[in-house]
Order: C-alpha cells, then structure tokens, then sequence
C-alpha cells in the first residue's frame, strides 16, 4: 500500500526545525522519529500519531481521529487521524506536536532511569540464586 507524499511533505515541513530528525519506512508507510522514538507517520492516506496510553482517551476525541486498529486489534496510544482531520495547517502541526511531546516525555523518563518505553528488567524473586554471567573462552572440566 503507497502512502500519501503530499501528508508525507507536510509532516516534514512541520518537523524541520526540529533536531535529530529520522525517517524510517514501517507500517507500510512512512515512521517520523525524534531521537529514536516514534512520534508518529503516515499510513495510505492516514496520519499515525504515537499520542501515549494516558492521553488516548482525549485523542480519539479530536476530529478525524479513530484507534489504531491495524491488526484488527485497537492499539493504545497510537491514533490513526483521517484526512478530514489533517486538512488544515493547524490542525496538522496539533498532531505532529502532539506525538513529539510524548516522545519527548519517554527521552526525559529515560534520562531519569525510568523504563522510557521499554521493558523494566524483573528483579529476582526473594530468595532465588542470583545468576552469574556466562564465561567465555575455555569450557569448565577440560585442561
């Protein structure tokens, strides 16, 4: 499926003064990220905004907007807004904004040593023997 250039454009004019900048193809389509987080992209003829689980309730409030439904399954924190939604200059730069704010959120919790998007590693269940690395180069019992 081709996605739509001219939304494509439009999301990168909006994104040009922005620093570290990056395109990726994914879904599809085209992926913007900040930093190396996802703010968003364009799919067909969508807009894909990465608007974050806390505030996808207000998102899907918005004109145009509808879930991420991708797979059949809707997506927290990722919207898919229509064009009807995007028409507009203002209307797109929300958007765009939108999703490099929650990006941005997710780079000041990395900073902070929060999870940042990730998976936190599990501690140890009380009582359980810790695990010691792997050793490299000789295997144990041979001379």
């Amino acid at each position: 499926m081709a996605y739509d250039e001219g939304l494509a454009a439009r999301v990168r004019s909006v994104l040009a003064r922005r620093r570290e900048v990056a395109e990726r193809r994914m879904f599809g389509g085209v992926a913007f990220l900040i930093g190396g987080r996802l703010i968003g992209g364009v799919v067909g003829p969508d807009l894909l905004v990465r608007v974050g689980p806390d505030r996808d309730a207000e998102a899907l409030g918005r004109p145009g907007a509808r879930p991420r439904d991708f797979t059949g399954r809707p997506m927290r924190g990722l919207v898919f807004v229509g064009p009807a939604g995007t028409r507009g200059a203002r209307s797109l730069e929300g958007w765009v904004e939108l999703g490099a704010r929650y990006a941005a959120s997710l780079e000041r919790e990395a900073r902070r040593g929060g999870v940042a998007g990730g998976r936190r590693r599990q501690a140890a269940r009380p009582g359980a023997p810790r695990r010691r690395p792997r050793r490299r180069g000789r295997s144990r019992g041979r001379a």
